[in-house]
C-alpha cells in the first residue's frame, strides 16, 4: 500500500518505520516544522495538505498532526476520496459534522483516541468493571491520565472515551468535570484528572475506591511504537473493508468498526 503521512513529527517518523516495517510504501511525508518533511506546509493549509497528498499517490492517509490544524485537513482530504486514518485527538464535538462532510462527498475516515490494542482491551475491561461494581453504592469512581509535557491537550481522548464508557454503564456517573474541583465534587460528578510531565508515553487508571479498600485497573504504555503500529493496522484493515464491501465509502468508523 501507498501511505501518506500528514504530521511528521515523534509519531509521524514512528508510523512511517511501522508502516515500512510491515511492507508498505510511504511516498510522501507532510508537516509544518519538521525539517526531514518531504513536503512543508503552512500552518492551517489544509488545501495545501490535500494537494501534497493527491500528487503523492497514495491509497491511504494516516493523519497524525496537531489539534489545532486536524478539522482542516479533514475538511480538505475527505473529498479526496482516499481512505483517512486520523490520530489527533481534540475534535470530539466536531464528530456529527465531519460524518456529514463524509456522507455528503463519499470520503471514508476512521479514528481513534487511541489505536493501542491494549488500551482498546482496557475499553471492554472497564465497561465489565463498572457493570460489576454497579450494585456497591461505597464505591465511588474516578479515572486519571498521566502524559509526556510536549502533549497540546488535556485530558486525553484516550482518558475521555474511558469516561465515556463509565458514564453509559452506571447510573452513579452522569456529569463529567474534566476541570479542577473549587468546592466538594457532587456524587453524581465523575473526575478526569491529568498530569503531564516529563516523557511519560501514556498512563490511565480507573479507581473503584472505598472506605475500606481501593481497586485500579490502569494501562501504562511503554513506548509509542504500539499507537504507531495500530493506526497502520487500522489503515490496513480500512482499506481491505472497502474493497471486499464489509465497509461503506461515505462513513466515519471507530476501532470497533475494524477490530
Amino acid at each position: 500500500m501507498k501511505i501518506a503521512l500528514v504530521g511528521y513529527g515523534k509519531m509521524g517518523h514512528m508510523i512511517k518505520n511501522c508502516a515500512l516495517s510491515l511492507g508498505h510504501e510511504v511516498v510522501a511525508t507532510i508537516d509544518v516544522i519538521s525539517d526531514d518533511a518531504d513536503i512543508k506546509v503552512s500552518a492551517g493549509d489544509g488545501q495545501a495538505v490535500a494537494r501534497a497528498v493527491k500528487s503523492s499517490g497514495a491509497d491511504g492517509v494516516i493523519e497524525f498532526s496537531h489539534p489545532t490544524a486536524v478539522l482542516g485537513n479533514i475538511n480538505a482530504l475527505l473529498p479526496l476520496g482516499i481512505p483517512i486514518v486520523v490520530g489527533t485527538t481534540g475534535w470530539n464535538s466536531k464528530f456529527d459534522e465531519v460524518s456529514k462532510l463524509a456522507s455528503d462527498c463519499g470520503g471514508t475516515i476512521m479514528t481513534s483516541s487511541n489505536f493501542s490494542i491494549g488500551v482498546n482491551m482496557l475499553y471492554k475491561i472497564i465497561e465489565e468493571a463498572v457493570k460489576i461494581m454497579e450494585p456497591w453504592q461505597e464505591y465511588d469512581i474516578s479515572t486519571w491520565e498521566m502524559h509526556h509535557n510536549q502533549k497540546a491537550d488535556s485530558p486525553s481522548g484516550t482518558a475521555l472515551e474511558i469516561a465515556k464508557r463509565i458514564l453509559k454503564n452506571t447510573n452513579k456517573k452522569t456529569e463529567m468535570v474534566v476541570d479542577a474541583f473549587h468546592e466538594k465534587p457532587k456524587p453524581e460528578q465523575l473526575h478526569v484528572s491529568s498530569t503531564r510531565c516529563g516523557a511519560v508515553p501514556g498512563t490511565h487508571t480507573v479507581f473503584f475506591d472505598s472506605p475500606a479498600d481501593t481497586i485500579e485497573i490502569t494501562h501504562t504504555a511503554r513506548s509509542r511504537e504500539g499507537f504507531a503500529l495500530g493506526a497502520v493496522h487500522a489503515l490496513e484493515r480500512l482499506c481491505d473493508g472497502l474493497k471486499t464491501g464489509r465497509l461503506v465509502k461515505g462513513k466515519l468508523y471507530g476501532m470497533q468498526d475494524l477490530f
